[in-house]
């Protein structure tokens, strides 16, 4: 008499452990990804908002940059940023290309990044 055993063999049950193994270090890879991401996003708002800020101060002045880079403290709440200026010229002599990157002091890496044109002269309109 023949009986048929019923259930899964080691092989089967060991791959099915396996599949489930890569596929939990997967999640897990990516919920470092993400709280890694949420960790940043709040500097770089600040920053942001720094950058939006110095621009907004150099627009208000209604001055004629000069053209060249300075670096100035830009701090926004409890961070103690620094505000990296580029003004070069543009093809037309009217307006001043002005980059603003923004940083902490210690650290290289650039967390915000601005770039506009102001226009020369007190008579042009924000």
């Amino acid at each position: 008499m023949k009986s048929s055993a019923q259930g899964f063999t080691l092989i089967e049950v060991l791959v099915a452990l396996f599949v489930v193994a890569v596929a939990l270090s997967a999640s897990m890879r990516a919920l470092g990804v993400v709280t890694r991401a949420s960790n940043d996003l709040s500097p770089r708002l600040a920053a942001q908002w720094s950058a939006d800020n110095h621009i907004a101060d150099l627009r208000l002045r209604r001055l004629w940059p000069d053209i060249g880079e300075r670096t100035v403290d830009c701090p926004q709440g409890a961070l103690p940023f620094s505000c990296h200026e580029i003004i070069t010229t543009t093809p037309n002599p009217a307006f001043r290309r002005v980059e603003v990157s923004v940083a902490l002091p210690d650290d290289p890496t650039v967390l915000a990044t601005v770039i506009t044109l102001l226009p020369n002269g007190p008579s042009h309109g924000l």
